[in-house]
């Protein structure tokens, strides 16, 4: 049965190598691997077995790096922890277990595990003792090892705003600066996986090529009813341009609405928001406005679309014409 939520986006990472590394007691064979594998058809998914041990472990994806040359690294939870580490390279950590050592020890970790996915070995159940709680906490002390200027602007953090298994935002924007909250918990779901990786994957994606994509500017008051709630269908066309073009989102001010964006457009917007009451002084391909007033004269360089007017009465009607323009 096809996937109401996941999208496939041949052009996304095409010819391209991906690593991905599984979090804790899971597998290569993880449902994290079919999304990407089913977002990304034509792009290249290793995803491994990862060695129980933390030095064997390590040892693994520094070989398949070698070998690979990942042209991205995608790693969650305990692999979030293995991708920080694993230098060189475009990463996406999401809620990394920068302190694994201290997570197994705190959420009672140990004893008898289950392995929640099948792996290629076979085996169902691995054993967590004192020991092996000491070789992850020394494996999580190579966190931020050797990190350049150059690294942090090649890693990427995503946590969970509902978390409740790992906290790590903290200390992981405290060394990177592209750190951002999504609307998940530790486990992501396909809504999640959708509306926070993927357009991570296609910035780093779109950087890795050159690409420029034509520009949109949305106004705010566009956005949100009377009772500062989204539009209808403003969330669905938000999802569906940032497929096509580079969007960012205009204000006059940056408080309120900086917050209503990330609450309601979330990813997408980060570092996405332009402030300022000069609308004319933007370039771009497209504005998307709420209807002008009639002492307003503000005037751009871009083709105008006026949401609440008699062409584009709802934000359908603004779907329906850009879904047009890309037949």
């Amino acid at each position: 049965m096809e996937n109401p939520y996941v999208k496939q986006y041949p052009e996304l990472m095409a010819g391209k190598t991906v690593l991905y590394c599984h979090g804790f007691a899971s597998s290569g064979q993880s449902g994290t691997v079919t999304r990407l594998r089913e977002v990304m058809p034509q792009a290249n998914v290793i995803a491994p077995d990862i060695p129980v041990h933390p030095t064997e472990a390590i040892a693994l994806l520094h070989d398949i790096c070698d070998k690979e040359n990942p042209d991205l690294i995608i790693g969650t939870s305990m692999g979030g922890m293995y991708t920080e580490q694993l230098r060189g390279f475009d990463r996406i950590c999401v809620n990394p277990a920068l302190e694994m050592g201290e997570t197994m020890k705190s959420h009672g970790m140990t004893g008898t595990q289950q392995f929640q996915n099948p792996r290629q070995d076979g085996i169902q159940e691995f054993y967590v003792d004192k020991a092996l709680i000491k070789e992850y906490k020394e494996q999580s002390e190579q966190r931020f090892v050797g990190v350049t200027d150059d690294e942090k602007d090649r890693v990427w953090g995503l946590f969970g705003d509902k978390d409740d298994v790992v906290d790590t935002f903290g200390m992981f924007s405290e060394v990177y600066p592209q750190a951002i909250h999504f609307h998940g918990e530790h486990r992501m779901n396909d809504q999640s996986f959708m509306h926070s990786v993927v357009p991570v994957i296609r910035w780093i994606d779109d950087r890795q090529e050159g690409r420029e994509r034509p520009i949109i500017y949305i106004g705010v008051e566009s956005m949100a009813n009377a009772n500062q709630q989204p539009a209808p269908s403003v969330q669905k066309a938000v999802r569906m341009l940032i497929e096509h073009y580079q969007v960012y989102f205009v204000s006059p001010t940056e408080d309120f609405w900086a917050q209503w964006l990330e609450e309601y457009i979330n990813v997408p917007a980060w570092h996405h928001i332009v402030c300022t009451y000069r609308r004319d002084l933007l370039y771009g391909d497209f504005l998307i406005r709420g209807k002008r007033s009639g002492g307003d004269k503000e005037k751009m360089l871009a083709t105008e679309i006026e949401y609440g007017s008699d062409t584009f009465k709802t934000w359908d009607d603004i779907i329906t014409y850009f879904e047009r323009l890309h037949i």
